[in-house]
């Protein structure tokens, strides 16, 4: 027989019982939210339902009705119930309604593929939660699914996986207390064809659960000696809890010496939290260099990633591109009153000197907040959003 200390034995039940909490429903049973393979077991009240082009209001009963929709040609000698509406296409300058969730509960998955993959960032979610007017998430489809250079990388993380050919999911838990509102806008002068399931339970949700938000910006090109800012004008309690970066480089050179930082509840000019490099805080180290190719090592896991270098046979020259993420799923940084995040672009020049270096960074902040949240600020125009084709000249070999 195992021995527990009174104080193990007092933690381990802090554990237990602080994670029951946060999912018990308000009749004491299991509400089905914070799903994993330790409560798959368990019994629930909760409704699991789905919005998709076979049923855009997720009601019971109500999916593989259509009898019109971009399937009905080639389900013209079947009929109805027979694939007839299996995605939508959104015009050009419009926007869609994917899903309009009435009641209490949560999204716990979202799958969706695009066509063309290649204008993603000029396709933007939107997320309502409740009675708000300005979104909680905005962010272009392609850096919300952490792949904003428009090309296909393979993601394998815990929240967040992109699988062949443009199969964007994620996994992050996003609770709502009386609606939920998903769009998408179309801004590209083309029209774009949509696969789309989003699946949520509709259940009661915990007094202390946040919202999920998620912000994007772009600066292109970073002024010299300039921080690029991530985040600011966060105002209320929470949690940030992730990171997506595209990055491209336009000096010669190792580019992430750069340091993260935190500003939280009333810091000013000094943060709380500071990193000490940018492939550090992403959880890398030494450049993300293959020590034996010389070229830089992708990679792809649970928490943290360097999963997209564009174009992948050089290193270390002007235009090369790169997609990064970093998940605080078990180190979230919690805030009571405001935060600002912000993370340095730094190379090397001569003389052991850092190098400001003249980026074009994009990112894409998450957090979970208390409402109401601090209205966002613009999204870049269209033509700020454009990713241009990459032109990349390689060194010349030597004779």
């Amino acid at each position: 027989m195992t021995y527990l200390s009174p104080l193990r034995f007092a933690g381990w039940m802090a554990v237990f019982c602080g994670a029951a909490s946060l999912s018990l429903a308000e009749d004491g049973g299991f509400n089905g939210l914070d799903m994993n393979l330790g409560n798959l077991s368990r019994l629930s009240k909760a409704q699991t339902r789905s919005a998709c082009p076979e049923n855009f209001t997720g009601e019971k009963g109500k999916a593989a009705m259509a009898t019109e929709g971009t399937g009905k040609n080639a389900s013209r000698e079947l009929g109805q119930g027979w694939k007839v509406s299996p995605s939508v296409r959104i015009p050009a300058g419009t926007t869609f309604t994917l899903a309009d969730i009435q009641g209490s509960g949560a999204i716990q998955h979202i799958w969706m593929t695009p066509a063309p993959i290649d204008k993603t960032r000029l396709y933007v979610l939107r997320f309502y939660w409740d009675d708000e007017t300005q979104p909680s998430i905005e962010v272009p489809m392609a850096d919300f699914f952490a792949c904003g250079w428009g090309k296909y990388a393979q993601i394998n993380s815990l929240p967040v996986c992109v699988n062949p050919g443009s199969a964007f999911n994620c996994y992050w838990n996003m609770p709502f207390r009386k609606k939920a509102k998903v769009t998408m806008e179309n801004i590209d002068d083309k029209d774009m064809t949509l696969y789309y399931q989003i699946d949520y339970t509709l259940t009661d949700v915990p007094a202390d659960a946040a919202y999920f938000h998620a912000q994007f910006r772009r600066v292109n090109r970073l002024a010299a000696k300039d921080v690029y800012t991530i985040l600011d004008g966060i105002q209320g309690q929470g949690q940030y809890v992730g990171t997506y970066m595209a990055w491209e480089v336009h000096s010669p050179g190792w580019w992430g010496e750069g340091e993260i930082k935190f500003f939280m509840d009333g810091d000013q000019e000094f943060p709380t939290i500071c990193g000490t490099g940018t492939e550090d805080y992403f959880c890398g180290s030494y450049n993300f260099e293959n020590r034996d190719t010389k070229l830089y090592q992708t990679f792809s896991t649970p928490y943290t990633g360097l999963a997209q270098v564009l174009p992948p046979d050089i290193i270390y020259v002007p235009g090369q591109r790169f997609g990064l993420y970093r998940w605080h799923i078990a180190d979230p940084i919690r805030f009571a009153k405001d935060l600002k995040v912000t993370i340095q672009a730094l190379g090397w020049q001569s003389g052991g000197r850092y190098l400001p270096l003249e980026d074009d960074i994009a990112s894409v902040g998450f957090w979970y907040q208390a409402e109401p949240h601090a209205k966002f600020p613009a999204l870049p125009s269209r033509e700020g959003l454009l990713v241009k084709p990459i032109e990349i000249k390689k060194p010349e070999e030597k004779k």
